[in-house]
């Protein structure tokens, strides 16, 4: 991988683990693995610590539970793993899987291994050094890749019991809406407004797809020499849901960061055009209800910032970051109000 993203660093003394114990675990479970083994950390932050390993001419990458008291739920591994492996031999991008231990007596936390790849992360497709044609290509080899993903039969790959079936939204309303009353610290009123909204105008179900649930461009690997993309990476809030919420994150930008910019002069393709190039792959005369879909995305994304505008609060006293994810939190939700009640004027 090529970027500052992928820029790797000496494994920090929260991280660290027996590399001795790895290596031995790897000549035992990897094949083709040849020692000595050297490991590094990818510097950018991540939930679940990644690291880079080295042995000979090989290498791979390692992910794996941070250390310490976890929440029973968080940062499962195993899921990730399990995933990425069913959709090895599907159309979607992911990379080889090698390895999957649940040990803890191994390195300290269970981890996998999959194969490192050679590509670019594109962590700005606006304002990054692109032309236009490239920031084309590149929103729209990350639409192809979702359709990809969403078109894929879960129950052939065994995934069939990788979350429930039904009631995707009624739930995912229910668990953001009880997090944000959890953490709330001022009224809010759009917040207000869109809990009951959306808990009482969920659309026709729409059926359901294995759902990533950070789809965006700089979660994806692009190869070196061309505007494709080589592998969807961080599936760690991945599961079986609607199809349209998770193709609706994707397209947030178009209300939020983009919702000023000239698309054409950047190249980027419109808001009208990426939905119909989705719906050509998937199958669909269109999305019904497209604007639910956007406001929700950008509620579940206000609940998390209030989440972490009380987390800061109960850390410390005053806090400008708590400040900065609050407003965030009030800006956000009032332009997912504004999506549903097109009364309300956002400037």
């Amino acid at each position: 991988m090529s970027s500052e993203t992928t820029r790797t660093i000496d494994v920090q003394k929260k991280h660290q683990f027996s590399v001795a114990a790895l290596q031995t675990y790897m000549e035992e479970h990897v094949a083709g693995f040849v020692g000595p083994l050297k490991a590094s950390e990818f510097a950018y932050g991540q939930s679940n610590p990644t690291y880079l390993l080295e042995a000979g001419n090989k290498r791979y990458v390692m992910r794996r539970k941070p250390p310490g008291e976890l929440l029973k739920s968080a940062h499962a591994i195993d899921r990730e793993y399990r995933v990425i492996t069913a959709l090895e031999n599907t159309e979607v991008p992911v990379p080889k899987t090698y390895a999957l231990c649940t040990d803890g007596n191994v390195i300290g936390t269970w981890f996998y291994i999959m194969e490192y790849l050679e590509g670019r992360v594109v962590e700005d497709s606006v304002a990054g050094p692109y032309s236009r044609k490239d920031r084309g290509e590149l929103w729209n080899v990350a639409n192809d890749a979702v359709a990809q993903l969403h078109m894929v039969d879960f129950e052939a790959v065994g995934l069939s019991d990788y979350g429930k079936h039904t009631d995707y939204i009624a739930r995912q309303v229910t668990r953001w809406g009880g997090q944000y009353e959890y953490t709330k610290t001022v009224e809010n009123p759009y917040m207000d407004n869109l809990i009951d909204y959306m808990g009482n105008n969920i659309p026709e179900d729409q059926g359901c797809s294995i759902v990533h649930g950070d789809l965006q461009i700089a979660n994806m690997i692009m190869y070196l020499d061309r505007n494709e993309v080589m592998a969807i990476l961080d599936w760690e809030l991945s599961t079986l849901g609607n199809p349209l919420v998770d193709f609706a994150y994707l397209c947030r930008p178009y209300r939020e960061s983009l919702r000023d910019l000239d698309l054409k002069a950047l190249g980027i393709p419109s808001e009208e055009e990426y939905v119909e190039r989705y719906c050509e792959s998937t199958g669909r005369n269109g999305i019904e209800n497209w604007d639910f879909y956007l406001a929700f995305n950008m509620f579940k994304m206000s609940a998390i910032l209030q989440g972490i505008a009380k987390r800061v609060l109960d850390g410390t006293a005053a806090s400008k970051k708590a400040e900065e994810a609050g407003a965030g939190a009030l800006e956000l939700s009032k332009l997912a109000w504004s999506l549903i009640d097109k009364s309300v004027t956002f400037d």
